[in-house]
């Protein structure tokens, strides 16, 4: 299949196995064409090595006493060695240096980025932004401690420029990235991502990435501590619905053997805060990895919609493409979801954000690259025109929000918003509450039951 830019994304059969492909035909510096080979599959045990090395994988054994083309065997942790089988993450990483062989850490202004929660008063009211346009990393809300490994927090970000001699390292948490406008080509200690604007991709804890971007480029992040995502049950639904495993897609290895003689710069958030330490070579150097805690992309597309097709309303939860589960049973520490346009007082705190299109509950002011703020028990709902239509439109089954992708990060905690939120970026929309203002009384005491 050829898009308009010229980028061609297929399956390929090679061997006994199926893979999926993306052709980039422009590169952030200009010539060149990359080919992005992935696995596919949602918390498989994955195994991949560079074709340029074949054999590199270790047979037999994690930690021989010599490594194939004497590269370093590294394990990457993602949960206690002593957790369940199903909730055991690790990767197991071969590679031409050590992680470990760099400078010691340094303390980086963070800018906007926050995990103080306590920077302005609490307020309960709806909140609207507009489209963001500050650049960089910025907090938007949040609640929690990286200290306690318990939290979450929402981010905005927007780029022009790539990560070159640079990666970022996060070991507070994972991050779920949602680009809303441009392409953002991932490179990571597994391989490569190119991830597209209707899909979303998830950094694990710890793990080494760089973005390459092709322009402005814009999006959302939402960062767990504390837990890692995976598909929400199914119950009644039965085997098959909502995320599809097989849809979802992970790096093949690829490596560079590369010195960098003015220093490469690792940034690594901890703790809430940034440092950076300096080392003479890419950490893009694993040869071969084999495990099941690795980074992911997923196309919003493929999502397979479960609704109400009688009638009423259904709950958002049948939305869910991916949740962070807490330690309540059936109680997420945050939710990631897409749904149709229909809101309802909720136990929960909620940010809204639109990808493209128009969100129909609220058409005037909600824009792409923009989001609402909803706290906990704080009414919220469509605007008059959207509850209008509703109510009078002919009851017939119809397609609705064509072109439109809008999501949700849904939250159990009682989330602060940072002061850069709400004042900084001065993209707050305090007319916000007057969208309800126009809706009035349909009360009729006259009114009876028709007779059947």
């Amino acid at each position: 299949m050829y898009q308009a830019d010229g980028r061609r994304r297929v399956w390929l059969r090679v061997g006994e196995r199926f893979a999926y492909v993306n052709f980039v035909n422009r590169l952030p510096h200009g010539g060149g064409v990359v080919i992005i080979w992935y696995l596919s599959g949602f918390g498989n045990e994955f195994s991949s090595e560079d074709p340029r090395c074949p054999g590199s994988l270790p047979e037999g054994q994690n930690n021989p006493q010599v490594c194939p083309y004497g590269l370093y065997a590294e394990q990457l942790s993602g949960s206690a060695f002593t957790c369940p089988r199903p909730t055991n993450k690790r990767s197991w990483l071969y590679r031409i240096l050590p992680s470990v062989r760099h400078k010691p850490y340094t303390a980086m202004h963070c800018g906007n980025l926050t995990e103080n929660w306590d920077e302005v008063e609490p307020d309960p009211n709806q909140r609207r932004k507009w489209t963001f346009l500050s650049s960089g990393l910025h907090t938007l809300c949040g609640a929690g401690d990286t200290k306690s490994r318990n939290g979450i927090g929402i981010h905005m970000f927007t780029c022009n420029t790539s990560m070159v001699d640079r990666c970022f390292n996060n070991s507070d948490g994972d991050f779920l990235i949602v680009p809303q406008q441009g392409e953002i080509l991932i490179t990571t200690e597994f391989g490569k991502m190119m991830v597209e604007p209707n899909e979303i991709c998830v950094i694990q804890q710890g793990m080494r990435f760089s973005v390459n971007v092709f322009g402005e480029t814009r999006g959302y992040v939402l960062e767990v501590y504390g837990a890692h995502f995976e598909l929400p049950d199914l119950g009644p639904i039965g085997a098959n619905g909502l995320a599809n495993p097989r849809d979802f897609l992970t790096p093949v290895a690829w490596y560079e053997d590369r010195e960098v003689a003015t220093g490469y710069t690792v940034i690594n958030k901890y703790q809430g805060k940034l440092f950076s330490s300096q080392q003479s070579f890419s950490p893009f150097n694993v040869v071969a990895w084999h495990g099941n805690y690795t980074p992911y992309k997923y196309n919003l597309d493929n999502f397979m919609v479960i609704n109400c097709v009688a009638f009423d309303h259904a709950d958002p939860s049948i939305f869910t493409v991916l949740t962070a589960k807490s330690s309540r049973p059936g109680v997420a520490m945050a939710d990631f979801v897409i749904f149709p346009p229909q809101r309802c007082p909720f136990l929960a705190y909620e940010f809204m954000g639109l990808i493209k299109g128009h969100y129909e509950a609220k058409e005037e002011g909600f824009q792409p690259g923009g989001g609402t703020l909803h706290s906990t028990m704080t009414p919220h709902g469509p605007d008059r025109d959207c509850f209008e239509k509703s109510s009078t439109a002919l009851l017939k089954p119809e397609r609705v929000a064509d072109g439109t992708m809008a999501f949700m990060f849904e939250s159990s905690f009682s989330m602060a918003v940072t002061k850069w939120g709400l004042e900084t970026c001065q993209r707050l929309d305090k007319s916000y509450y007057q969208c309800w203002e126009p809706l009035r009384k349909h009360f009729d005491p006259n009114w009876r039951p028709s007779k059947q």
